[in-house]
């Protein structure tokens, strides 16, 4: 399958500029915000269609999966050119498709740390000492949390009390990866998105993660009814296995909160295989191995 990139990666100045160009390409497009990150980025969220049901899709929750911001940003630009031109894509008419759903997209919620594992931190930044000291080097390409060192996907209230007894046990403390914050949604840029979804009460999420091929669906403690009959056809759809969770990713992350919050369905998709960050060269693979999910997923509920 050829893919028309219209872009080689995503930092967020160049996500703006995109959805800028997008904007005036599209005028069917509806660009918002959830609102701003620590250091007062805008988070961006992206509307596509009309219709009552609403799905999610969110990229980026960790600085260094910075290529799920551009898978989801392909699914944009491919979706708004199908509909512009009338055209069916997998045999879901993108016009039907419009009419009777709400695709919300978030590709990128972690502006800051986006920008930290590309960029890396300048010495100009308000507290580079501390991230220095944070992350070990001045070599953020693995860095994962946010500006200030919160894994944004344990900032969740959904096995939240449990975790802070592994930080502990584990010596787990601000930085690169793995530190939940001080209580569920202490952090902008995870409180803007649960107060978004509240308002929204999306019928399914699809959070966008690397690296694995596999799919969750539950942490094992709740599910909603239909939640393993859909991860099957996503299975189908994407080639990626199911899978559970295991140690420390099972407690904070978005996929559970959504599920114990709205009894609905939500899923994790680990894109892509290797180590991470994954290069950019594996863009087009990934993408089409999701592209099919990313299509279809909406008239599935």
């Amino acid at each position: 399958m050829q893919i028309n990139r219209v872009f080689e990666y995503y930092d967020h100045k160049n996500l703006e500029k995109t959805l800028m160009e997008l904007k005036n390409k599209y005028e069917f497009l509806e660009i918002g915000s959830l609102g701003k990150s620590i250091f007062g980025k805008s988070i961006p969220r992206i509307t596509l269609g009309n219709g009552k049901k609403n799905v999610i899709y969110i990229g980026a929750h960790h600085g260094m999966e910075w290529i799920t911001s551009a898978l989801l940003m392909q699914f944009v630009h491919d979706l708004c050119e199908e509909y512009q031109n009338g055209r069916s894509v997998f045999d879901v008419s993108t016009h039907v498709l419009f009419e009777t759903r709400k695709i919300h997209i978030v590709p990128m919620l972690n502006p800051d740390g986006i920008d930290y594992a590309i960029h890396g931190v300048n010495e100009d930044n308000v507290i580079y000492n501390r991230l220095i000291r944070m992350n070990g080097s001045t070599d953020f390409s693995h860095w994962q949390a946010n500006a200030r060192g919160i894994d944004l996907n344990h900032n969740y209230n959904s096995g939240f009390e449990e975790y802070k007894i592994i930080e502990r046990k584990e010596n787990i403390i601000c930085g690169a990866t793995k530190y939940s914050g001080e209580y569920p949604e202490s952090e902008p840029e995870t409180r803007a998105l649960c107060n978004f979804v509240r308002f929204e009460r999306p019928s399914l999420a699809l959070t966008l993660h690397t690296q694995g091929e596999e799919i969750y669906y539950t942490s094992g403690e709740k599910t909603s009814d239909i939640s393993l009959s859909l991860a099957k056809t996503l299975s189908r759809l994407t080639g990626y296995k199911i899978s559970f969770p295991s140690g420390t990713a099972k407690y904070g992350g978005f996929t559970d909160w959504f599920i114990e919050e709205f009894d609905k369905p939500s899923f994790t998709l680990e894109c892509g295989h290797g180590e991470n960050p994954l290069p950019f060269s594996d863009f087009e693979k990934i993408y089409s191995h999701i592209k099919r999910a990313l299509f279809i997923t909406p008239i599935l509920v």
